[in-house]
């Protein structure tokens, strides 16, 4: 399983509008090839910065299938305009369980 963690810095008293949007795109992830779970959370310190936290079976499955589909391309529609600047993205595989 692979993590996507997307850095989401959005413009300034836009975050109702922006957690609106997230919560009507949600079924986009539901229903995307290898999509297991997708969360959003939101900055305490830096509270217009959010991280959005999708588990994908693999790698391909958000790189190939779910970035050139067409539910990405809506995605963006609901969202893009909420972006401050463009989102920080990295990939992480699980390395330790402490707890």
């Amino acid at each position: 399983m692979i993590t996507e963690m997307a850095e989401i810095a959005v413009k300034a008293g836009t975050d109702q509008q922006f957690e609106a949007a997230v919560a009507t795109a949600a079924p986009l992830f539901q229903r995307a090839r290898g999509c297991r779970s997708m969360r959003l959370e939101r900055g305490i310190e830096q509270p217009d910065t959010y991280l959005l936290i999708v588990e994908w079976e693999t790698l391909e499955d958000h790189e190939v299938h779910f970035r050139q589909s067409a539910d990405f391309q809506q995605w963006r529609r609901l969202v893009g305009e909420f972006f401050a600047a463009a989102p920080k993205v990295i990939h992480t595989r699980k390395a330790l369980t402490g707890f």
